[in-house]
């Protein structure tokens, strides 16, 4: 066998580890993309967030006597905050979407917030940043599948357990939501 026989074990070596390689990095490609589109439903969940005081505050000046409805939206926002993870903050964002909802239902016995310039505005806004937060979470979660199914397909099964690579959680907006996310959000006014 001689020189040439370490060569060829040398060269499968090599060829071995290039493979070993290529599989990490593509692994490493899809988790980063994950990333990403988890930071665009952050980015997008903020500009949300940061809308409902101006909107709340808005509805206070026109159905002051509704406290119970404004608090519920006050709450449900800071739970929002605070969630942390897919999972926790899907749940957290469908409370958050009913009290929106409850809020937006008090404008149809207020004419004239529902007249106001302001709370136009601010539901045209919020209505432009559910839909990019629908399209943000539609990207995650395809990003979040096809990172799954790497770490699931062979030969990465072999590795993807010891290099660190775990399944992620989809962003599940739960069945109830689901219906009404399927529908682009209207404002009537």
């Amino acid at each position: 066998m001689g020189d040439y026989g370490i060569w060829i074990v040398l060269g499968v070596i090599a060829l071995l580890v290039v493979w070993i390689i290529a599989i990490y990095n593509g692994l490493v490609a899809m988790r980063q993309r994950a990333n990403q589109a988890f930071a665009d439903i952050d980015v997008q969940l903020k500009q949300r967030h940061d809308l409902i005081p101006n909107l709340v505050e808005t509805v206070k000046g026109y159905a002051a006597h509704e406290k119970t409805t404004l608090d519920a939206v006050v709450q449900a926002r800071n739970a929002a905050l605070a969630a942390h993870g897919p999972a926790a903050q899907g749940q957290a964002e469908n409370m958050l979407s009913g009290a929106l909802r409850q809020l937006f239902a008090l404008s149809e016995a207020y004419p004239d917030l529902k007249a106001s310039a302001n709370f136009q505005q601010l539901q045209r806004d919020l209505s432009d940043v559910e839909n990019k937060l629908s399209a943000a979470r539609r990207f995650f979660n395809n990003a979040v599948s096809e990172f799954n199914a790497g770490i699931q397909q062979f030969p990465a099964v072999l590795f993807a357990g010891a290099m660190g690579f775990a399944q992620r959680e989809f962003f599940d907006v739960g069945d109830d939501q689901r219906k009404t996310l399927d529908v682009a959000p209207q404002v009537k006014f």
